[in-house]
């Protein structure tokens, strides 16, 4: 039995159907009574931030999958750090043996550096709390998630053949989050990433016109990479639903590519055997999310 918290998010999602796709018994942890689940996946009603709600479910379960969102957002960072470490020893006393966490690949930069904190996922507490749990644990970090363009671009995509931003001559390797739910579930069945780090990034570097012409082919209709001085990105990043606070972060890391300037990690192909999905593939999965 392995027990999956942030069960419901982008990368939740995709484990719980490949853990399930295996046959491995899943318990997925929700806030949620009513969230949607795939048949087939116990459901454990709780909040992780305070483990004693779902202690009943950690009976049975084998191995953990700790997400830092889930562990309490806009909560102190020591109050996470410090419920991350309860929601494991839970884990050890029912007979857990393994922990693997979703990090990410900024987790040891400066904090102005990881704009996600101001969301609450507080990356380096989660990691560390699983670090010192004494359960046997591997950090999966990620890097530039695919995903972030529809928060980025879609809304301009939707409404017009062109996408400005700011930053053009930047680069990084977006990542599909299917992959970090495959690397994770491996972490999770097996036991050759005990006391790793894995750092995870697409196969290959591109621009943001590298990107919008990939989104472009997958719509159907060509598509152009506008740069755009750094505040008119900011206005549009908000009109496309990107939280005000976050984005001033979120591009000065863009500007300087994500920190991952001409990085293209081999961790997903030399963990799964398989090369690592491409942004072209993630866009032709997600081609909706940028149709009007």
């Amino acid at each position: 039995m392995i027990l999956v918290t942030g069960a419901t998010g982008l990368v939740g999602r995709h484990l719980v159907e490949l853990l399930l796709a295996g046959g491995v018994p899943i318990r997925a942890v929700t806030r949620k009574p009513d969230a949607t689940l795939p048949a087939g996946v116990e459901r454990a009603v709780g909040d992780p931030s305070h483990p004693e709600t779902i202690a009943d479910a950690m009976k049975g379960v084998h191995a953990v999958f700790v997400h830092p969102r889930a562990m309490g957002q806009g909560h102190d960072p020591s109050l996470v750090r410090e419920s991350t470490g309860e929601l494991l020893r839970l884990a050890q006393n029912s007979g857990a043996t393994k922990a693997v966490v979703m990090s990410a690949l900024n987790v040891d930069h400066p904090f102005d550096q990881q704009p996600s904190r101001l969301r609450g996922e507080y990356n380096k507490e989660v990691e560390a709390a699983t670090e010192e749990s004494g359960l046997q644990w591997t950090a999966v970090r990620p890097g530039y998630f695919a995903t972030n363009t529809v928060s980025s671009w879609a809304a301009q995509i939707r409404h017009g053949d062109v996408v400005r931003s700011a930053y053009g001559a930047a680069a990084w390797a977006p990542l599909h989050e299917r992959d970090i739910a495959a690397v994770a579930a491996h972490a999770l069945l097996h036991d050759d990433l005990a006391g790793q780090k894995p750092v995870l990034t697409g196969p290959e570097i591109m621009t943001q016109g590298d990107m919008v012409n990939a989104i472009g082919k997958a719509v159907g209709r060509p598509l152009r990479f506008e740069e755009v001085p750094h505040e008119v990105a900011r206005e549009a990043m908000a009109r496309g639903g990107l939280p005000v606070h976050l984005l001033d972060g979120y591009l000065k890391l863009q500007a300087s590519s994500y920190l991952q300037a001409g990085l293209v990690s081999q961790a997903t192909e030399n963990i799964l055997g398989r090369p690592a999905l491409t942004f072209a593939q993630w866009a032709a999965e997600q081609a909706g999310a940028f149709s009007a």
